[in-house]
């Protein structure tokens, strides 16, 4: 095995293209071996929809990045006091099989006192709560198997960021399972650093001596952030993947009540009926045309709905109270 550092990156949305990288790009046999720590951000499975995982207005007002992986399952929160680790393996004969990848993981929090097993389909678990979270990805006869460890997290800030809204939102989605957390080190018999703790996993997955490693080239940078470019700091990616969902909303307001019915696709509206105490001065039938095909996020909204004179379909409406019925 090799282990590959990613000299003190903390961007996700390079992280993950060093990830990527590794899976596709880089002709090695032997297993390499990757960790890293990201800045605050959630990270959303593969076949997620942020809307159904996230607080978008705490995301936002935090900075907090949002970023899609590769691999499938739950939405994960980041931030400087989370320790990811990585494995990319050839062949795929350890498919689904997480009991095997991150059992060494968990010997090495046993040696330093943390009651640490293995629970579910691919979690790891320590006084009941949870510790670590785990997804696969295969691809071209290659896969990574990559997982958290909640070391010493915000978990204030986890519990918000990934607190959704109270929406009706009908989807096929992958949601994620809800489980009470717990920083490993709040339980290690002696306090470290979350450096030692990389370290100690280093000695526990390579032993004493000299660490085998790669390191990063030129060239393998120059396609870890175009691999970044192209898909971890794209919208289409990060939002627009999203599965078709539909959202249905009601809100009552001095003139009366207004339902809406959204369907999206791509992220983006793809179709919108309005119902309720409209002003019915202009057929409603104009406005939902003029909403088809944007991105169905605040901001783009925001955009259209400036050059939009909503008096005519619903009488004195504010426009951020209006936007407020749309996505809120």
């Amino acid at each position: 095995m090799l282990y590959v550092p990613n000299q003190g990156l903390t961007d996700p949305r390079l992280n993950l293209a060093v990830e990527e990288h590794l899976l596709r790009n880089l002709d090695i046999a032997e297993p390499i071996l990757l960790f890293y720590v990201n800045e605050p951000s959630v990270i959303i499975g593969r076949n997620q929809n942020p809307l159904e995982e996230i607080d978008p207005d705490f995301v936002k007002a935090q900075g907090i990045h949002l970023v899609r992986r590769l691999s499938g399952g739950g939405a994960v929160y980041h931030d400087l006091g989370n320790l990811n680790f990585s494995f990319i393996t050839q062949g795929k004969q350890d498919l689904h099989k997480f009991a095997k990848v991150v059992d060494p993981i968990i010997k090495v929090l046993r040696d330093l006192g943390v009651e640490a097993e293995f629970r579910g389909k691919s979690d790891i678990f320590a006084t009941g709560k949870k510790i670590s979270g785990n997804a696969q990805y295969s691809t071209a006869g290659r896969m990574i198997s990559h997982g958290t460890l909640l070391f010493d997290s915000d978990l204030d800030s986890l519990s918000k960021a990934l607190t959704p809204r109270k929406v009706a939102i009908k989807s096929k989605a992958v949601q994620s399972i809800p489980n009470h957390v717990v920083n490993i080190r709040d339980l290690l018999l002696e306090d470290m650093t979350i450096d030692d703790l990389q370290r100690a996993l280093l000695r526990g997955l390579f032993g004493a001596g000299e660490i085998p490693s790669y390191s990063l080239t030129p060239p393998d940078w120059e396609q870890i952030q175009q691999i970044s470019a192209e898909r971890y700091q794209q919208w289409d990616w990060n939002y627009g993947r999203s599965p078709k969902f539909s959202i249905n909303k009601s809100r009552s307001f001095p003139s009366g009540k207004i339902d809406v019915h959204v369907e999206v696709e791509g992220s983006r509206i793809q179709a919108i009926t309005f119902s309720g105490e409209l002003a019915g001065l202009r057929d409603i039938t104009e406005l939902e045309k003029g909403l088809i095909g944007l991105r169905y996020d605040p901001t783009a909204l925001a955009q259209a709905l400036e050059t939009i004179d909503l008096h005519p379909y619903f009488g004195q409406l504010d426009k951020a109270i209006f936007l407020d019925l749309l996505f809120r």
